[in-house]
C-alpha cells in the first residue's frame, strides 16, 4: 500500500491510540483532561484511519471489501469506534484499551502484509448487496469481538475473586445487537447469492461456517434466557462463539473444501 502511504496513516493512528491509552491511566489534576482526553485521542486514531479508507476507496474505485486485508481495515476502524462508545457509555477503561489494542493489531498485521489493491470486481461483486453485506457484517464481528473481550474479562475477574456480575450484562448488550447484524449479513448474503447465482443457500463452506457461528450465538442467547444466573457458563459458551467466528472469517479460507468455493474472491 506505499503508493497511497498507508505507513503514514499507521504511524499517526497507532500514535493517537497509544496516546489515548496511556491518557487512561493518567492522573492529572484538571478533570477535565482526565475525562475527554482519552476519548479525543481515541478520536483521532478513528478520524486517521477513515481518513485513509476513503482515500483508498476513491483510489481503486470501489469500496474496500473485496480481500481479507481489506475487510481487516474496516475491523481494524469499526472495533475502536466501539470501544470509544462504549467508553463514552460505561467508562470502561480496560475496554477502551483492549479495542485499541486489538484494532492497532490488525493494521500492523495489514502493514505487515500489504496487498496490492486492483480497480477490478469479479462479476459476482458488482451487486447493490456488496457494500451492506460486508459493512453489517463487519459491525457485527466488531460487536461480538468486543462481547468476547468482556467474557474474557469476567472470566478472568472470577478467577481473581474480584467482582464480576455486572460484565455478563454488557456482553448480552453486545451479543443481541451484533448477532442482529449478523442476522442481517446473512440474509444480504442470500438475497445476493440468488442474484449472482441463482440460488440462495448452496451450502458452500463459507455459508456452512457462517451458519454454525449465527447458531452458537443463538446458542448463547437462549442459554442466558434459560439459565441467566449460570455466567460463568455463558462467558464460556461466548468464547467458543467468538473462535467459530474467526473460523469462518479466517480459517476456513484454509481448508481444501474451499479451493472450490464461489467465495474465493474474498481471499
Amino acid at each position: 500500500m506505499g503508493w497511497i502511504n498507508f505507513e503514514v496513516y499507521v504511524v499517526i493512528t497507532l500514535f493517537f491510540w497509544l496516546a489515548s491509552v496511556g491518557s487512561l491511566f493518567l492522573r492529572s489534576a484538571n478533570k477535565s483532561i482526565q475525562k475527554y482526553l482519552p476519548s479525543l485521542l481515541a478520536f483521532g486514531g478513528i478520524l486517521s484511519l477513515s481518513l485513509f479508507i476513503i482515500i483508498l476507496w476513491t483510489k481503486i474505485d470501489r469500496p474496500p471489501m473485496r480481500t481479507l486485508g481489506e475487510t481487516r481495515l474496516w475491523y481494524s476502524l469499526l472495533l475502536p469506534a466501539i470501544g470509544l462508545v462504549s467508553f463514552a457509555r460505561w467508562k470502561y477503561k480496560w475496554l477502551l484499551a483492549y479495542s485499541l489494542f486489538m484494532g492497532g493489531l490488525f493494521i500492523v498485521i495489514n502493514y505487515l502484509n500489504p496487498e496490492t489493491h486492483d480497480k477490478s470486481l469479479m462479476p459476482a461483486l458488482q451487486s447493490v448487496w456488496f457494500i451492506p453485506h460486508v459493512i453489517v457484517y463487519m459491525f457485527a464481528y466488531a460487536l461480538l469481538a468486543a462481547s468476547s473481550l468482556v467474557a474474557l474479562k469476567a472470566i478472568y475477574q472470577n478467577y481473581r475473586n474480584k467482582d464480576w456480575q455486572a460484565l455478563p450484562s454488557l456482553a448480552d448488550n453486545f451479543v443481541y445487537l451484533g448477532f442482529s447484524f449478523l442476522t442481517m449479513g446473512l440474509l444480504f448474503g442470500a438475497l445476493w447469492a440468488k442474484e449472482a447465482w441463482g440460488h440462495y443457500w448452496t451450502w458452500d463452506p463459507k455459508e456452512t461456517w457462517a451458519f454454525i457461528t449465527w447458531s452458537a450465538y443463538l446458542i448463547y442467547i437462549h442459554h442466558r434466557y434459560k439459565h441467566l444466573k449460570r455466567n460463568e457458563q455463558a462467558m464460556w459458551i461466548l468464547l467458543i462463539a467468538f473462535a467459530l467466528l474467526l473460523v469462518c472469517w479466517f480459517g476456513v479460507n484454509y481448508l481444501p473444501t474451499a479451493q472450490n468455493s464461489v467465495h474465493t474472491y474474498s481471499n
